[in-house]
Parts: C-alpha cells; sequence; structure tokens
C-alpha cells in the first residue's frame, strides 16, 4: 500500500515509479510553459491548442501520480499507453514545426518518434505485470 519505492520489486513497481515521476513532471511543464507544447499540436485539429495542452497535462498529472500507488497502478499504466499512442500526432507534427530550426533542434524531433514506442511498450509491462497476483 502507498507509494512504491525505486527497486522495490520485481512487479514492474520501479518501472512505474520512474514513468510516473516523469509523467508528473511533463505534466507541471505543461502549466508552466504552456506555449511550447501549444505549438507542436497540430492546426488541423478542430480544437485550441491551449485547452489541449492543458488536457494532456492534467492526464499526464492524473496518470503519473496513478503510477505511483500500487492499487491504481494498473489502470494508470493502460490509461499511459492510450497517452502516449494519442499525443504521438503532436510528436510527428514537431518534425513541420522545426523545419525551419537549427539541425540540433530537428534531430531532436526525429528522435522523438521511435523513443515514443519502448514508453508505450513499458507502460504496457507495467500494465501486465501489476496484474500478477502476489506470491
Amino acid at each position: 500500500m502507498g507509494i512504491d519505492l525505486p527497486g522495490r520489486s520485481a512487479d514492474g513497481s520501479r518501472q512505474a515509479y520512474l514513468m510516473g515521476a516523469g509523467l508528473l513532471g511533463m505534466g507541471a511543464l505543461h502549466f508552466a510553459a504552456p506555449k511550447n507544447f501549444d505549438a507542436i499540436i497540430p492546426r488541423e485539429l478542430p480544437v485550441e491548442p491551449r485547452l489541449l495542452t492543458q488536457a494532456s497535462g492534467v492526464a499526464e498529472l492524473a496518470i503519473g501520480a496513478g503510477l505511483l500507488a500500487r492499487p491504481t497502478r494498473r489502470v494508470a499504466a493502460l490509461a499511459a499507453v492510450a497517452l502516449f499512442v494519442a499525443v504521438y500526432p503532436a510528436n510527428l507534427n514537431t518534425i513541420r514545426v522545426v523545419a525551419d530550426q537549427p539541425l540540433p533542434y530537428r534531430i531532436a524531433a526525429w528522435l522523438r518518434l521511435p523513443l515514443q514506442w519502448p514508453m508505450i511498450t513499458t507502460a504496457w509491462r507495467i500494465y501486465r505485470r501489476s496484474g500478477a497476483q502476489p506470491d
């Protein structure tokens, strides 16, 4: 019960803790520096970018917190999979947004794409492991 510390168990707690902490940090950044997130939201979406920035920030905060506690971890991990898939279009759009930026920005935008898949698979692994019954 409560918050698991990294390395405390083999049921995915360490990965859940790290992913949860990362999502809490990124969720907070959506409110601290929203313009950076607004800029990568595809303009073709029929919703104001700031609303999507705030919604994804709230989602990241909720999912991050959910990953820290064992009772909510399984649902939060599944929500993380959905979130990471849902924000993939914004990551694709980042390539278009930074097309005229210096090379390091363009490289970083391209590197985000394949890095999204390990995040998805890690969240899925946390989901699967958190459903396992303890011995």
